[in-house]
C-alpha cells in the first residue's frame, strides 16, 4: 500500500468504518483550549466524548508521525473527559459501580476499570486515578458516565463533578526523559506504569499519569479549569524542542492503538457485549461484594468473541464480514493498515464464542474486503505484537516489531 492510499484510509475513516466526511455545526461540541495553537482551515475532526478531536490536516503525513511516535516522541491533544468523584462515600459508590475492586487502589495510582449495566453489558471502560483517600478521577472514553454515577449515588455522601480537564498525551520512547526535563527533580525514582502524581510545569500544577493510548511508553498531562493552557502548551514545546517534539492528530495514534490491541468504546465494544465477550474478563472480580451487573456476569458465557485478524492482501475496514466456508461468522471492527507488520489488521467480533474444545485463534477464514473481494485472513490474539506489553512498561524486549 502506498502513502496516498494510507492517508486516504486514515483521513476518510476507513479504520473507523466510514468512507465519507460531512460538515457539522459545532454548537454544543467543545473545542480544545489548545486549539489556537494548532488550528488550521483544513483540519479534519471527529466528535469524541462530546468534544472535537483533531484527526489531521491534508498536508499531514500520518505514516511519518507514526514512526516518530514509535521511535522518538509525539504529543496528542486528546478529547477524553475525566470525571471527579469525591466524598466520604466515594469508595462505596465506585465499588458499587465498577466490576473490579477499588478500595485497595493506592493513592497516586491508576487502574483500568469497567462499568457494566444490570444485564452485564459494557456501559463504559476507562482509567480510574486515585488522587486522595476520598477523591478520584475516572477518565472515561466516548460516553457519559457522570450520569451513571449520579444515578447510583442516591443516599451517598459524594459529589460528581466535571474538572474541565483536557488531556495532552506525550507518547513515545523518550517521553519519560521529556517528563524529567519538564519537571526537574520531581519525578519519583519509581514512577512505573499506571502511576500518577502532581507535578509543577513552569509554575503550574498538573496531574501526570504513566498511561496512554498507544502501546508505547508515555505520559498523560491533565489540565484543569484554572489553568493557563496557552502557557502550558508553550512550556511543553519549549522543553520538547530538544527532543524534536511535534504535535499530531489522532490519525497516527489510531494506527498504533489498533496494533496495541487497545479497544475503543462504541467503535469496538458497547452495551451489547459483556466484558467476557470483549476479552476483558480479567478486569471482572466476581469475588468482590455486589456491584451492578454481578449477577448477570455470574451467569454469563465466559467465552471470548473479540479477536484480532490479519490480512496480507485485503483492503480492511470496519463492518466487513468474516466468512467460514462461505457462512458469515463475524464482523470487523476498528481496522487499519499496520505500518510495522505491513499488512491489514483489525478486530473481529464473532457472532458467538468458540465452541467448547475449539478456538477461533489460528483459524484461517475469509474476509470480504472493501472492494467485495474475498481474501484469506488469520485470527490472532491481541495485541498484534508485544504480547506481554513490555513496551509501555519500559521493560527490555528482544523484538518490539
Amino acid at each position: 500500500m502506498n502513502k496516498e492510499e494510507l492517508i486516504h484510509m486514515v483521513y476518510r475513516g476507513t479504520h473507523a468504518g466510514s468512507s465519507s466526511t460531512v460538515r457539522i455545526f459545532r454548537r454544543g461540541i467543545e473545542q480544545s483550549p489548545y486549539a489556537e495553537k494548532w488550528l488550521t482551515d483544513d483540519m479534519m475532526y471527529s466528535v469524541y466524548a462530546s468534544r472535537l478531536s483533531a484527526v489531521g490536516a491534508d498536508q499531514d503525513d500520518p505514516l511519518e508521525k507514526y514512526w516518530k511516535l514509535r521511535r522518538n516522541i509525539m504529543l496528542y491533544d486528546i478529547p477524553e473527559r475525566p470525571i471527579e468523584v469525591c466524598g466520604v462515600d466515594a469508595v462505596r459508590l465506585l465499588e458499587k459501580t465498577f466490576c473490579r475492586r477499588i478500595s485497595d487502589l493506592p493513592i497516586c495510582r491508576a487502574r483500568y476499570a469497567l462499568v457494566c449495566a444490570p444485564h452485564g453489558g459494557l456501559v463504559m471502560d476507562g482509567v480510574l486515578i486515585r488522587l486522595a483517600e476520598d477523591r478520584f478521577w475516572y477518565v472515561e472514553a466516548n460516553g457519559d458516565t457522570s450520569k451513571w454515577f449520579l444515578a447510583l449515588s442516591d443516599g451517598l455522601n459524594v459529589t460528581i463533578t466535571d474538572p474541565q480537564s483536557r488531556v495532552l498525551q506525550v507518547q513515545g520512547p523518550n517521553s519519560l526523559d521529556f517528563l524529567k526535563a519538564a519537571a526537574p527533580a520531581q519525578v519519583p525514582e519509581r514512577f512505573g506504569y499506571f502511576h500518577a502524581g502532581m507535578f509543577i510545569f513552569d509554575g503550574q500544577e498538573v496531574l501526570v499519569s504513566r498511561t496512554g493510548w498507544t502501546g508505547e511508553v508515555g505520559i498523560e498531562i491533565y489540565g484543569h479549569a484554572g489553568l493557563d493552557h496557552g502557557a502550558l502548551w508553550d512550556y511543553i514545546f519549549s522543553v520538547g524542542e530538544r527532543f524534536g517534539l511535534e504535535r499530531s492528530g489522532s490519525a497516527s495514534l489510531g494506527l498504533r492503538r489498533i496494533e496495541a490491541g487497545i479497544l475503543d468504546y462504541q467503535s469496538d465494544i458497547d452495551l451489547t457485549m459483556t466484558p467476557f465477550d470483549a476479552g476483558l474478563g480479567a478486569f471482572v472480580d466476581l469475588e468482590k461484594d455486589d456491584f451492578v451487573g454481578k449477577q448477570a456476569l455470574q451467569a454469563a458465557n465466559t467465552g471470548c468473541r473479540l479477536f484480532g485478524y490479519c490480512s496480507e492482501r485485503g483492503r480492511v475496514n470496519s463492518g466487513l464480514e468474516i466468512l467460514d466456508n462461505g457462512r458469515r461468522v463475524g464482523i470487523t471492527k476498528s481496522s487499519c493498515w499496520s505500518p510495522t507488520l505491513e499488512k491489514g489488521i483489525g478486530y473481529v467480533v464473532f457472532d458467538h464464542a468458540a465452541d467448547e474444545g475449539d478456538n477461533w485463534v489460528g483459524k484461517r477464514l475469509t474476509l470480504c474486503d472493501v472492494e467485495g473481494d474475498h481474501h484469506a485472513c488469520e485470527i490472532v490474539t491481541l495485541p498484534f505484537f508485544d504480547k506481554e506489553k513490555k513496551i509501555p512498561k519500559s521493560l527490555p524486549i528482544e523484538d518490539s516489531a
